[in-house]
């Protein structure tokens, strides 16, 4: 097993205070909301393509796996409270939706992002956001966990004849696409970190 490695943000922000930990925190939820913005909804489907994932990833690989899943956890406190920072869906009224919103057909999906950032700041934690390919792969697996956790709680909303196509299948071009970009985003943004 590798040690522990700085995290991109340990790194840009050595021995950050209390204060700055708390923004980091509350700055990558609102990067998520930010993400979330970024809503195709589909007519077939109750889960709509967003930019959430790409966030949520970045967000892991970034914090660390204890400050990336509070992070989201942060987020979904947001979202329970009733603050537009979901991705929109109609049924809810748009943006917001409070605990409904964690409970519906999405709620899975959003359960899923603090265990993906946790774990993809785990493999962070060990170094894989530095090379391209290791940082596909933690992408790769923070993405299907995303899913792990998606699906079945999809299952209790859609006839099993439409889950895949209601939760899986239209997703997988627009995650591989984000699962690159993130992957790119990580190696480049450790090459401007000054070497110590």
């Amino acid at each position: 097993m590798r040690a522990r490695a700085l995290t991109l943000s340990q790194a840009v922000l050595p021995g950050a205070v209390p204060l700055h930990q708390v923004l980091l925190l509350v700055g990558f939820s609102w990067l998520v909301a930010a993400a979330a913005r970024v809503s195709i909804p589909l007519p077939w489907s109750e889960v709509p393509v967003t930019g959430q994932t790409f966030a949520v990833l970045l967000t892991g690989a970034a914090l660390g796996s204890r400050r990336g899943a509070l992070s989201l956890l942060l987020y979904l406190a947001q979202g329970a409270a009733g603050l537009p920072v979901f991705a929109f869906v109609a049924r809810y009224g748009g943006y917001g939706g409070g605990i409904a919103r964690l409970l519906g057909p999405t709620g899975g999906y959003l359960a899923g992002f603090v265990v993906a950032a946790f774990v993809v700041g785990w493999l962070a934690e060990r170094g894989w956001d530095r090379r391209l390919l290791t940082a596909a792969l933690a992408m790769a697996v923070g993405n299907a966990i995303v899913y792990l956790f998606g699906l079945p709680w999809l299952a209790r909303f859609v006839p099993a004849d439409r889950l895949l196509i209601s939760g899986l299948i239209p997703f997988i071009p627009g995650d591989l696409t984000k699962l690159i970009l993130a992957a790119l985003a990580l190696p480049a943004a450790w090459r401007l970190v000054p070497r110590k």
